[in-house]
């Protein structure tokens, strides 16, 4: 490079970067500021400007076909490159990014997935190893305390860019040759961002710019890339070089996510803390963050209950002086703050303080753009909904519950208002079929699930992610929604998923999908010989019915298919249980649906059929026992079976030339639904224990084993009924009893069922 450049090197998402490089600026006074950053988001330097956008914000640039790939650059309030912006901007500079356009880096991105790096690790490896060995050689544990010791807290002037800059080189210099080798693609990529930054440089001097009106902001590790006297990119060369179809946006970022450096490796640890540290820096009181830190602690261990006095913090600062002053540096740093807070809040442990040096040095703060401001249609129709749904108090980092009573609300005045929770509804089961995850669904009890519904919401920069994804679908989130079931519902080969795929049409108020799945449906009926998806399927179908109107939606359509769906069920069940244990539980699951919709819908489905098939099941010995067991014990439910029967069969089923394996397996079945009906029929326990009284060594082990896998799933207070029953039986008085069999077991009862893990079974 033949002219001298005003070259500012930073560390992304640094305040001791963004200190210094605004003085820089202030003493340079330039008229072109050029940042690291994608040329093509240029345009969106005023939006990223705006007095209303508040930090943490992302720039996303994403492919809109497959593969999909993104890319992110994210700005906090201490961010360098958002601090030259904004001082660009309000000084009248000319400001650009001159870095790769997005759809350029997404197609190389896409590129180094499809080839591999597979040195690159053990490069990253060696080169992070780097900076290990420089915190080393200045006594410190880690990279960051060395960083934030020797950088942060140097507010001498020139001392950053110079220090940096030759550190960045140096560095570069070593590893340059193993990076060639080892992941030529990433050597390979520098190179050309280089090469192309080099090229804006020259276009905008080209364009009657003087090189000392220009301050150039990238990352410290590309200042001797960009200084260096290799060429810039040709028109030819940027030309030739491989695009994607792509899309840019801007979108709310999180403190809690820039943490996690997801996708992002210039990311930093702390941003919360680092914030605080920005805020002193510019009130010049550097010298009160330790003090500010250890109050924000103690305050969030008193939140939990936890004492935390202010004569703890006024010790916790003393201790942090102290262990900076053991090293040589002005201030201490967070790795000081922390040894603080676990030796003056925690006792000396971390367990105790753990959560609230996270929330310190995290923070919640979830960023946020004026309406219009760089969105897509898909963004923008989902700020819209919040607001017309009220709930944009819920676009929180902390989670929070709505519940909604779909019911239309008679005191209110407007159609909106009253029916506003079922409007809510729809949306937040939109967002559910586009895993755009801002609300999750929690059960309700049963006596109110048709009308009533909860939610979690909770907003994360993932969320918007996911929003901005759902732009390849539709424009509209109702547009988008329809589109997933409907490409669902073209490779749909199961009753069950088609059925789910109508729920979901309903719930999601889709009057097109709803009408094209329910003609899937049939034509998968006709075949369908499954009877667990034939089940599931029946059950999707009852749900929706149940909501009668409640939605809005004519289900009466569906009423004759649940009945062939039950029926056909009904039909396929005693096929269905020749089986072995493996699929009985995906059996018994669809025993347990269907006899579930038999109660709900037992004046519009053909429940005479159903307990026939049942009464097939359970008094025949050639199936599954444990759904024979099942089935019979639905039947006592009905009493469609008496205590006599209960008795012949229990005896029968618990006799000893029964194999062990088969009888316990019939228990389980049986014991598997309505446990304090079984408590009540004393016969049965008397049963059981003459059985397990006449097994030998060998039986006995194997009914331990299944026995003990039935009652596992019996509550305390239930297994202490038990116990009272046998200790009735016995003779050995119901409350010795249940004391002695409900309590610890010893080292050696331990151990013996210990041994039943390695029973051979010989199956």
């Amino acid at each position: 490079m033949t002219y001298k450049l005003n070259i500012f090197g930073v560390r992304h998402l640094s305040p001791g970067a963004s200190y210094h490089l605004l003085k820089y600026l202030e003493e340079k006074k330039p008229k072109y500021i050029l940042i690291e950053g994608p040329a093509d988001a240029t345009r969106l330097i005023p939006d990223i400007a705006d007095r209303k956008v508040k930090p943490p914000i992302a720039l996303l640039a994403y492919t809109t076909e497959l593969p999909i790939e993104t890319i992110l650059y994210p700005f906090a309030a201490y961010s360098p490159e958002y601090q030259a912006i904004c001082w660009g901007v309000k000084k009248k500079a000319k400001v650009r990014f001159v870095d790769l356009p997005t759809h350029i880096m997404l197609k190389l991105r896409q590129e180094r997935n499809k080839e591999g790096n597979e040195g690159a690790d053990a490069f990253y490896a060696f080169h992070n190893g780097l900076y290990d060995k420089v915190a080393r050689s200045y006594d410190e544990d880690n990279y960051e305390s060395y960083w934030e010791r020797n950088f942060e807290h140097n507010l001498n002037d020139g001392s950053f860019r110079e220090g940096l800059a030759f550190q960045s080189g140096q560095i570069r210099e070593m590893v340059v040759d193993k990076e060639y080798e080892s992941a030529p693609f990433d050597f390979s990529y520098n190179l050309i961002r280089e090469a192309h930054m080099r090229r804006e440089i020259q276009r905008v001097i080209d364009e009657g710019a003087k090189p000392e009106d220009i301050v150039v902001v990238v990352g410290a590790y590309h200042v001797s890339g960009i200084e260096s006297d290799l060429p810039p990119m040709s028109d030819a060369e940027l030309k030739d070089i491989p695009g994607s179809t792509s899309q840019l946006t801007l979108m709310p970022y999180s403190y809690l996510r820039l943490s996690s450096r997801t996708g992002y490796g210039a990311g930093n640890l702390a941003p919360y803390y680092f914030e605080l540290m920005w805020k002193a820096i510019q009130q010049g009181r550097l010298g009160d963050l330790s003090a500010v830190y250890l109050s924000k602690v103690a305050k969030a261990l008193r939140q939990k209950g936890d004492n935390a006095s202010s004569a703890s913090v006024i010790e916790g600062v003393r201790l942090a002086n102290a262990l900076t002053a053991m090293r040589g540096g002005s201030q201490p740093v967070l790795k000081d703050l922390h040894d603080a807070v676990i030796t003056c809040f925690g006792g000396g442990e971390l367990p105790p303080v753990a959560e609230a040096i996270n929330r310190v040095d995290i923070g919640t703060a979830i960023g946020s753009l004026p309406e219009g401001v760089s969105q897509t249609p898909v963004q923008e129709d989902m700020n819209q909904e919040l607001k017309r749904l009220k709930l944009t108090t819920y676009k929180s980092a902390v989670a929070q519950e709505l519940s909604l009573d779909l019911r239309e609300n008679l005191k209110v005045k407007t159609k909106e208002a009253a029916f506003i929770d079922l409007n809510r509804s729809t949306f937040l089961h939109r967002l559910k079929v586009l895993n755009i995850h801002f609300a999750e669904q929690i059960r309700v009890s049963q006596d109110s699930a048709t009308w009533a519904e909860k939610w979690s919401l909770r907003w994360t920069p993932e969320v918007e992610i996911e929003i901005v994804e759902a732009n390849l679908k539709g424009e509209t989130l109702e547009i988008a929604a329809a589109f997933e079931l409907k490409e669902q519902l073209n490779e749909c080969t199961d009753v069950s998923l088609a059925a789910r795929i109508i729920r979901q049409a309903c719930e999601c108020h889709l009057t097109n999908i709803f009408d094209n799945a329910l003609s899937t449906l049939q034509q998968l009926l006709v075949d369908s010989n499954n009877f667990r998806e034939t089940a599931n399927a029946a059950h999707e179908l009852s749900v929706l019915i149940q909501y009668g109107d409640l939605r809005q939606f004519n289900l009466e359509p569906l009423i004759p298919i649940l009945q062939q769906l039950f029926l056909r069920s009904s039909l396929l069940l005693v096929d269905a249980a020749s089986c072995d244990d493996k699929a009985a539980s995906c059996i018994a699951q669809g025993i347990n649906v269907m006899e579930l919709i038999s109660q709900q819908q037992y004046d519009v489905v053909d429940v005479e059929t159903w307990q026939k098939q049942l009464e097939h099941l359970a008094w025949r010995d050639d199936l599954n026992t444990k759904l024979s067991g099942v089935a019979f014990s639905i039947l006592l439910e009905h009493n469609l079976a008496t205590e006599e029967d209960c008795a012949k069969e229990v005896s029968r089923r618990l006799s000893p030339g029964v194999p062990a394996d088969l009888g316990a397996g019939w228990f389980e079945g049986l014991s598997g639904r309505n446990r304090y009906a079984l408590l009540s029929r004393v016969s049965l326990w008397k049963e059981l224990d003459k059985y397990v009284e006449q097994l030998d060594d060998d039986e006995f082990y194997r009914s331990v084993v299944f026995l003990r896998r039935a009652f596992g799933e019996f509550e305390p207070n239930q297994k202490n009924s038990i116990a009272e029953l046998l200790g009735d039986i016995w003779g050995t008085g119901a409350e010795l009893t249940a004391e002695t069999l409900q309590g610890e077991l010893s080292e050696t009862e331990v151990e013996k069922l210990d041994e039943l893990n390695d029973f051979d079974f010989e199956f």
